[in-house]
């Protein structure tokens, strides 16, 4: 893999969309607070980081895959915040 400027590109896109969750982890875990967070948001972003994997590995794309991955990773861990701390009505 050469690094052109479409790699670098893709590279940067996927660093920027997989760390974007990192300070809403950081608010949930230190507030404890997720009232205003939608989980159906969250739901759905999992799925397309998901689909997104499936797609890279049709491809044998492993910056879309490690990317993806990641983000499947984080964006399930503030599922998961959001569903912990969630207060019960």
């Amino acid at each position: 893999m050469t690094l052109d400027w479409t790699v670098i590109l893709g590279l940067a896109a996927g660093i920027c969309t997989t760390v974007a969750v990192i300070p809403q982890i950081k608010k949930a875990w230190k507030t404890k607070k997720v009232e205003d967070v939608s989980p159906g948001m969250f739901s759905i972003l999992i799925l397309g980081v998901f689909l997104w994997i499936i797609y890279g590995i049709i491809q044998n794309d492993l910056p879309i895959i490690a990317a993806n991955g990641i983000s499947l990773g984080l964006n399930s861990v503030m599922l998961y915040l959001m569903l912990r701390y969630r207060k019960k009505e």
